[in-house]
C-alpha cells in the first residue's frame, strides 16, 4: 500500500478556511458608551448643582446672622432709659469694636448725660437689608429704625432714622465696627 491516497470530491476538505465571523454588532457597545457619558453628566451637573445650593445657603445664614445681630443691637441702641444711663453706655460699650468704639469711648460722658436728660423712648427696626459684604468679612447694613417718645403731657412723638452699620465678627461674636446716620 503506497501513503498516497486518492482524493475523490466525495470527501470532506480537511484543510478548508474556517467559516467567515458574522459582522460585529456596534450598537450595544454604542448605546452603553452614551449612556457611560449621560450618567457621568448627570453626576457631574447634580454635584454642580449641590455645590452652588450649599454657597447660596451658607450665603444666606450669614444673611440671617448678621440681620438679626444689626435689629437687635439697632433696637437696643435707639431705646433709651434715662434712669439706667450707665448701664446703656456698658451695652453699647460692650458690642462696639474698630472705629466706633473708639468714637463712642472717647465721648461716653456726654451721650450719658444725653441719655440721662431724655425722655424715655422706644425703638424699634423698620426694616433692615446687607447692602454688601466686604473683603475682610464684615457687613454692611441698612436699617431703617423707628423711635417713640413718650412725652411727660401724655403725647407720643415719633420718628424715624435711616442707618449704614458696618458689623463684624469678632470670633464667635458679632460687634458693631462702623455706625452712620443716612439723612
Amino acid at each position: 500500500m503506497s501513503p498516497r491516497r486518492r482524493i475523490t470530491g466525495k470527501e470532506p476538505d480537511l484543510y478548508t478556511a474556517p467559516p467567515p465571523k458574522p459582522p460585529r454588532r456596534w450598537g450595544l457597545p454604542i448605546i452603553s458608551m452614551v449612556a457611560g457619558v449621560l450618567i457621568a453628566a448627570a453626576i457631574t451637573a447634580s454635584s454642580l448643582m449641590l455645590v452652588s445650593h450649599e454657597t447660596d445657603r451658607r450665603t444666606q445664614n450669614r444673611d440671617v446672622e448678621v440681620l438679626g445681630y444689626v435689629q437687635s443691637f439697632m433696637t437696643t441702641y435707639t431705646t433709651l432709659d434715662p434712669y439706667q444711663a450707665n448701664y446703656y453706655g456698658d451695652r453699647i460699650q460692650s458690642q462696639a469694636t474698630g472705629e466706633f468704639a473708639k468714637m463712642f469711648k472717647e465721648k461716653i460722658n456726654e451721650i450719658l448725660v444725653q441719655v440721662a436728660r431724655s425722655e424715655p423712648t422706644q425703638g424699634s427696626v423698620m426694616a433692615a437689608g446687607v447692602q454688601r459684604w466686604n473683603d475682610d468679612g464684615s457687613a454692611d447694613v441698612l436699617v431703617a429704625t423707628k423711635v417713640s417718645t413718650k412725652m411727660p403731657d401724655g403725647k407720643t412723638i415719633e420718628s424715624g432714622n435711616r442707618w449704614v452699620v458696618t458689623a463684624k465678627k469678632e470670633g464667635p461674636l458679632w460687634k458693631i465696627s462702623n455706625l452712620i446716620q443716612v439723612i
